[in-house]
């Protein structure tokens, strides 16, 4: 597993490029060592749902503690992890989100989508607002790159609608200055 890349991990990469750094090598080789230990595709999966949750949380540049905290308790739920192994997947996908920005989302979302259900593809959708309301708050930035990963994933405009209704009262673009 030595120098496996994210990427690789997730069935992608073929070792076209190397890591963009030690200190990511590093954190990645963590969250391969974690999972696994897992099935596979679980383990890709539950990766990649992590790496989501993260990519959401950061869209502001700012993932609080009470975001983290939720991606931890649905990585856990939604991925059967024990409590130690979610907040150590939960802090690569953290890490990894602000290392690599921009450069693997489209990448990894569509890794997920590959082996997703549409009922895995939903409730993703609704992890997704629930980590960003967290903190009683969806802004606009979170609620453009939830819009975008719903689209990378195929889902429908009322998909979308339908989940973001469930959390309106947190949508910033919503309430009304006091």
């Amino acid at each position: 597993m030595t120098g496996m890349g994210w990427l690789d991990f997730l069935g992608f990469g073929g070792g076209e490029r190397p890591p963009s750094d030690p200190d990511s090598a590093q954190t990645i080789r963590k969250i391969v060592d974690q999972l696994g230990q897992m099935e596979p595709e679980k383990a890709r999966y539950v990766a990649a749902f992590a790496y989501l949750l993260g990519r959401v949380a950061n869209a502001d540049l700012d993932i609080s503690a009470a975001e983290t905290r939720e991606m931890e308790h649905i990585v856990e739920r939604m991925g059967g992890l024990p409590e130690e192994q979610a907040v150590l997947v939960v802090q690569i996908a953290k890490t990894q989100n602000k290392l690599m920005g921009g450069t693997e989302d489209f990448n990894i979302t569509q890794a997920l989508n590959d082996i997703a259900t549409r009922p895995q593809k939903l409730a993703l959708l609704n992890c997704l607002f629930a980590v960003s309301s967290s903190d009683h708050s969806i802004s606009t930035l979170e609620d453009n790159e939830i819009r975008k990963i719903s689209r990378e994933l195929r889902l429908d405009h009322s998909d979308f609608i339908q989940a973001r209704l469930a959390y309106k009262e947190y949508l910033e673009v919503l309430k009304k200055d006091e």
